[in-house]
């Protein structure tokens, strides 16, 4: 039996750290030891999430390149980092689940148009750079005013929509003016102030715009066949008190007062 004299004795208590940190230093290097062992390989990637641009083989190459070590010890960050640099992915969890597999949660970008050269945007605003074939609008700007063009956007289309008019192309210059390209061909531009209101008023005065040519018949028992309606080649929305436009040919548009040559009419309605 050990004395309370060498019990309290400093040699004694600097044995029993030595002894305790030896014990702690063996159980670590045994734990590490077992868990390094192939007994707890990761042998399956299980994606949890469907997705619809992320190949299996996308999938695949990054748990060859990154997915080291075993259950206990692969370095989860650093696969769910690899996984986001997938051209589609927009953020990406990654779990363990016993006793061998990743589970693997993906969301993807939904791109909502193109930007600028060669990248898409998503619904966030958020850049990102994949390959697509179908048909987008394209938005353009400055690369720090991504999330303001498609605020714009989403503006702009849900003002035109009660036109039946889509938004081809939206872009904001370095000087910060703004220029709407429409599906029908027609070029708006907003400038740089109070674009919303400036569209409002265009929206509001454009059935008033459309010529219609005279209707042509082609035989006597035939009814007459009206045409389309010529649409405006551009019109500028930057006037204070109107907008001028450019017809096609120079025409003037129907129900008002053109005071510009060459088609370029600066419009307000007219009287009669």
């Amino acid at each position: 039996m050990t004395s309370p004299e060498l019990a309290a004795h400093p040699l004694s208590q600097v044995a029993r750290v030595l002894t305790w940190g030896a014990l702690g230093l063996l159980a670590y290097g045994t734990v590490s030891w077992v868990v390094a062992q192939p007994w707890f390989a990761l042998r399956h990637i299980e994606v949890k999430t469907p997705v619809a641009h992320v190949t299996e083989a996308q999938i695949r190459l990054v748990a060859e390149r990154k997915v080291r070590g075993t259950f206990f010890t692969v370095d989860l960050e650093s696969v769910r980092n690899s996984l986001e640099k997938l051209p589609w992915v927009r953020e990406a969890r990654v779990e363990r689940r016993w006793p061998d597999t990743l589970v693997v949660s993906l969301t993807e970008h939904v791109p909502l148009a193109r930007w600028n050269d060669n990248a898409l945007i998503n619904e966030a605003g958020e850049v990102f750079v994949a390959a697509v074939s179908t048909h987008l609008p394209r938005l353009s700007g400055p690369e720090d005013s991504s999330a303001e063009v498609v605020a714009a956007y989403r503006r702009h289309q849900a003002a035109l929509a009660p036109l039946g008019m889509t938004i081809n192309e939206l872009r904001l210059s370095p000087r910060r003016a703004w220029r709407i390209r429409l599906d029908n061909g027609m070029q708006l531009a907003l400038g740089r102030e109070q674009t919303d209101a400036r569209l409002a008023r265009f929206i509001a005065l454009y059935p008033r715009l459309l010529v219609a040519q005279p209707a042509t018949t082609a035989g006597a028992e035939q009814d007459a066949v009206k045409p389309d309606p010529v649409v405006p080649l551009s019109a500028d929305l930057r006037y204070p008190d109107g907008f001028a436009v450019r017809m096609p040919g120079g025409a003037a548009p129907a129900g008002f007062t053109a005071s510009r040559p060459a088609g370029m009419s600066p419009l307000k309605p007219s009287e009669t």
